[in-house]
């Protein structure tokens, strides 16, 4: 029996457990009952475990042989503060949590593979990392914190995420930069509140926000090479509560996203001048909070190279694209690429008008369980082909 047949056939079970884990959603840094399952399963298989690491973090390592080659392979367990919307049989009975991300499905795909490398010949160690609090939390960071890499040292690091918008089972690649970096600005803008009819005798912050966000839309035009990517969204612009009344303070909240390390600094540097220039134009004073997110996310060319070469074999050319487009979404799995050499894989969801398209963050999103049979095999093949590298 082929791989991919192989994994079919013990899908069922895992489709069962997807749908278990997407009943039952967790926010991140709250984990329990899923990290639960997922130790109890990978013990039965024989795995050495270890939870809470980075809170409610879960890793099995599988030790085989010389135990030379090391491979890390990741997916995340956490859900999102969102009421859903899917009409489906197993949708959350946790009022106003759901996995709106696909992350039940991505532990899935990775218990699946973890119970067929299980009952597999290899000379390695496999250390199989199921992460929290992916979700803007940073588990990453904190599982690296609290001694990942040391502990559970890895060649190379692995991650797949589902995609909506890309037809089912397609596996996308892609060297080098692939998502970008995420940082978070609050910008306060302290003025002199007034009686709106006489303006002349009020510092108005309302009118400085207003410049301050058609100013920011000329960096990303202005000041960014043309070739490069970049965004700054300013989505929240708070201030007043009564017409006739000029109020002392007015708020933006900005997210600010680059695909180069180059472009994500100079954004910082002129969103800091462009605010306190604009904000002195107009007579108030301008605090700015620039918090810096996830970084950016950064594909290693070899080992994208061969989760590229075990995609062709597991599906053929026809189901993958080599080297993909970049994406302004942001993945904590990034700060472990700046640890370890890796490669993170897309994996489509489904496209046109089927159900899967409903991109994720969304009220309406479920998994596409078809993919848990080719996730699997995918990380199967992978391990085996990474680890038969260090053979001899």
């Amino acid at each position: 029996m082929d791989l991919l047949s192989a994994s079919a056939e013990q899908s069922a079970e895992f489709v069962r457990l997807r749908r278990d884990i997407h009943r039952h959603p967790e926010l991140g840094f709250e984990e329990h009952r899923t990290s639960a399952l997922v130790a109890e399963k990978l013990q039965a298989w024989g795995y050495r475990v270890e939870r809470g690491l980075g809170g409610t973090g879960v890793v099995g390592q599988l030790r085989r042989g010389s135990g030379a080659r090391r491979l890390g392979i990741r997916a995340d367990m956490d859900a999102l503060p969102i009421e859903e919307a899917s009409g489906v049989a197993h949708a959350s009975c946790r009022p106003g949590l759901m996995h709106a991300c696909g992350h039940d499905g991505h532990t899935a795909m990775l218990l699946a593979a973890a119970r067929l490398l299980a009952a597999t010949g290899f000379d390695g160690t496999l250390n199989l990392i199921f992460q929290p609090a992916e979700e803007s939390l940073g588990g990453a960071l904190r599982m690296m914190e609290d001694g990942l890499f040391e502990k559970y040292p890895c060649d190379a690091i692995f991650a797949m995420h589902n995609m909506p918008g890309i037809a089912q089972g397609r596996l996308v690649l892609r060297d080098g930069a692939m998502m970008a970096s995420s940082d978070y600005v609050t910008v306060t803008l302290h003025g002199q509140g007034g009686h709106g009819a006489m303006p002349h005798r009020a510092a108005d912050p309302i009118v400085a926000a207003a410049s301050i966000v058609m100013a920011l839309q000329t960096i990303v035009s202005r000041n960014v090479d043309p070739l490069q990517a970049a965004v700054v969204t300013v989505g929240a612009l708070q201030a007043g509560q009564a017409n006739n009344v000029i109020p002392q303070q007015a708020r933006l909240e900005l997210s600010v996203r680059a695909l180069d390390h180059g472009v994500r600094a100079l954004l910082r540097e002129r969103i800091h001048a462009l605010v306190a220039a604009q904000a002195e134009s107009f007579g108030v004073r301008a605090e700015v909070d620039y918090r810096e997110g996830y970084t950016v996310l950064v594909n290693d060319p070899e080992q994208t190279a061969l989760a590229r070469e075990v995609a062709l074999e597991l599906v053929g050319p026809g189901q993958v694209t080599p080297q993909g487009g970049q994406l302004t979404g942001s993945e904590d799995f990034a700060f472990m690429l700046e640890r370890v050499p890796g490669s993170y894989v897309l994996i489509g969801n489904g496209d046109g008008d089927s159900a899967g398209a409903c991109m994720v963050h969304n009220p309406g999103y479920d998994f596409n369980d078809a993919n848990i049979a080719i996730g699997a095999a995918f990380w199967v093949r992978l391990a085996q082909r990474f680890l038969a590298r260090g053979a001899g």
